[in-house]
């Protein structure tokens, strides 16, 4: 994204959910199962011995002598009840922190996976080095500013990182081609979305990504592709991502054309929201351009 230098200096981070419950929910988590299991324990156990109590000694054994073996149990139960909760607690607690640990080894591991998929497509497709990280900093900022947060903004940052993962199926002749395409060679282009649904929906844990990767060439109109969607029916992590996508490419050079000034740039969004983009999006989007004051580029760049 083109911005002014105070913005650049600053290099704001995209926002980065937590993966994991904190490990202070986990440890309460664990003392509330256990303290729940210690007064079942207790229950019971106090039940039985009052039942049996009655049963064997009666009214006839004396209200006293009743009253002295009740506590007297009771307080038995009572201490091994106190055990019960602070074994079943540690317990609980190592375990919620295994499975807590294993959790975050593994979203590092698909983290790590995403941005290595991410660099592979930048390493063949040399146009567009840099696009990818700038394109998913700014959805995130566009996302966090439409109200999303928590796990959605994270599966926006994911779907970002990998909305040309489908490329990977576009054969390097058209791809790297110089020149515009043919006919035949952008119906072979306009493919890629498909073939990320064929590479991504595979994989459980990357469904809720699948929208931008699938769908963020869809247009508000419904003339977009690969399937025609119109208006709502896009999902809102692709309509989000659209704006900023056709933002970063305009503001950079290529090969065909140099690129435009950022104010070209928004006033092409804006002529364009209530057909190719959201109007939603676009408006909330200007008001963040304002905020970050569009400056033109300090140096041209490929994107």
């Amino acid at each position: 994204m083109v911005v002014s230098k105070k913005l650049n200096d600053r290099r704001q981070r995209p926002v980065r959910p937590s993966f994991s419950a904190p490990r202070h929910n986990l440890a309460r988590r664990a003392r509330y199962s256990a303290l729940a299991a210690t007064l079942i324990y207790g229950a019971v156990a106090a039940l039985v011995i009052a039942g049996s109590d009655l049963a064997s000694l009666g009214i006839a054994g004396g209200l006293g002598h009743l009253t002295a073996h009740l506590a007297e149990r009771l307080s038995f139960v009572a201490v091994t009840g106190a055990l019960v909760y602070l074994i079943v607690a540690r317990m609980l607690a190592a375990s919620a922190e295994r499975e807590r640990r294993l959790h975050t080894a593994l979203i590092e591991s698909y983290e790590h996976t995403l941005s290595g998929w991410s660099r592979v497509l930048e390493l063949r497709d040399h146009e567009t080095e840099g696009h990818s990280a700038r394109v998913t900093e700014l959805a995130v900022r566009l996302g966090s500013a439409m109200g999303l947060g928590g796990e959605s903004l994270e599966q926006l940052r994911r779907g970002a990182l990998l909305h040309d993962i489908g490329k990977i199926g576009v054969p390097d002749a058209i791809l790297h081609k110089p020149g515009p395409l043919a006919d035949e060679e952008w119906a072979v282009m306009r493919r890629h979305p498909e073939y990320a649904y064929s590479l991504l929906a595979p994989i459980v844990f990357l469904h809720p990504v699948l929208d931008i990767p699938y769908c963020h060439h869809e247009r508000w109109d419904g003339s977009g592709y690969p399937r025609g969607l119109a208006g709502e029916a896009i999902p809102l992590a692709a309509r989000i991502f659209a704006v900023v996508d056709v933002w970063d490419a305009l503001s950079s050079d290529r090969p065909y054309r140099a690129a435009w000034p950022p104010r070209q740039v928004l006033s092409y969004l804006q002529a364009h929201a209530g057909n190719l983009f959201d109007p939603s999006v676009v408006r909330v989007f200007a008001a963040l351009a304002e905020r970050e004051r569009l400056a033109a580029p300090a140096q041209r760049r490929v994107a």
